[in-house]
């Protein structure tokens, strides 16, 4: 078990982290790649979606109708699913649109502005890096308690979250490095808004640990299916086809799903 709890947090920490890869490019990207971003989002979107409904979902469901019979444990794992998804969606909704970490903005939106010192770029990366953190904390849960569960779980959804990470480091550290011109303070705030993932991990270890079972594991992982879907459908997928080129987005979409159909099938 030891072992396993460390993997599990390792992957967590891993995934909040990325907001700093986000940070670093913004620094020395003049522009956007648009077509490499879309691709990256739906890429991340398939992955969450074919693992959430394929794998997760599955094991969920198993483990409750185990638990509680057929009949109650279908219901429990339908209600944990769309408890999810409410529970994100009303997340989402408390978060003001202009600092929503999801409203992704191209590096070039805010460079344009120049070094302004402006306090109201101030606030909104700051604002958005709270957001953020908010955001990331039940996205942390979610990647700990399947690793904890299922490591090659773990490594896709970390890989899923950690893409889609990328562009809130962004989000986070254009506005605030503009506003004040410090690099070090940008990446120290983008970095730091990652790090909910990881506590979100502790909280899953030191609250949820002591009293899992069939019941508390089946109702956790239909919950996280419903995140999973959700910010598929409501954040990644729009996000990416926002900066579509063509197809890009429905295309990474599909190869996302394709590659962790493989990753899946060679664990057999």
């Amino acid at each position: 078990m030891g072992d396993s709890v460390v993997l599990a947090f390792l992957l967590t920490l891993l995934a909040g982290l990325a907001t700093g890869i986000g940070s670093i490019l913004a620094f020395f990207t003049s522009t956007t790649n648009t077509k490499f971003l879309s691709f990256a989002l739906g890429f991340s979107a398939g992955v969450m979606i074919y693992v959430s409904m394929i794998e997760i979902f599955v094991k969920a469901q198993d483990a409750l109708v185990s638990a509680l019979g057929e009949k109650d444990g279908n219901w429990a794992v339908v209600g944990g699913f769309f408890g999810g998804m409410i529970l994100i969606a009303l997340i989402d909704k408390f978060i003001p649109q202009q600092t929503n970490p999801h409203e992704i903005k191209k590096v070039e939106e805010v460079q344009s502005l120049g070094v302004t010192k402006d306090p109201s770029l101030m606030k909104m990366g700051t604002f958005t890096a709270l957001a953020i953190g908010i955001h990331n904390f039940p996205e942390g849960i979610a990647t700990f308690a399947s690793a904890l569960q299922d490591p090659k779980l773990g490594v896709a959804i970390t890989v899923a979250i950690a893409i889609h990470n990328i562009p809130e480091g962004i989000a986070v550290s254009a506005p605030i490095y503009f506003a004040t011109g410090s690099k070090k303070k940008a990446f120290r705030l983008s970095f730091l808004s990652g790090l909910s993932e990881p506590i979100g991990a502790l909280a899953a270890f030191f609250v949820l640990m002591p009293f899992l079972n069939d019941v508390i594991f089946g109702l956790i992982f239909s919950s996280v299916a419903g995140i999973m879907v959700f910010i598929s459908l409501d954040e990644l997928m729009p996000a990416a086809k926002k900066y579509d080129e063509a197809h890009t987005s429905i295309y990474g979409l599909i190869g996302g799903m394709a590659v962790m159909a493989v990753s899946l099938l060679l664990f057999i």
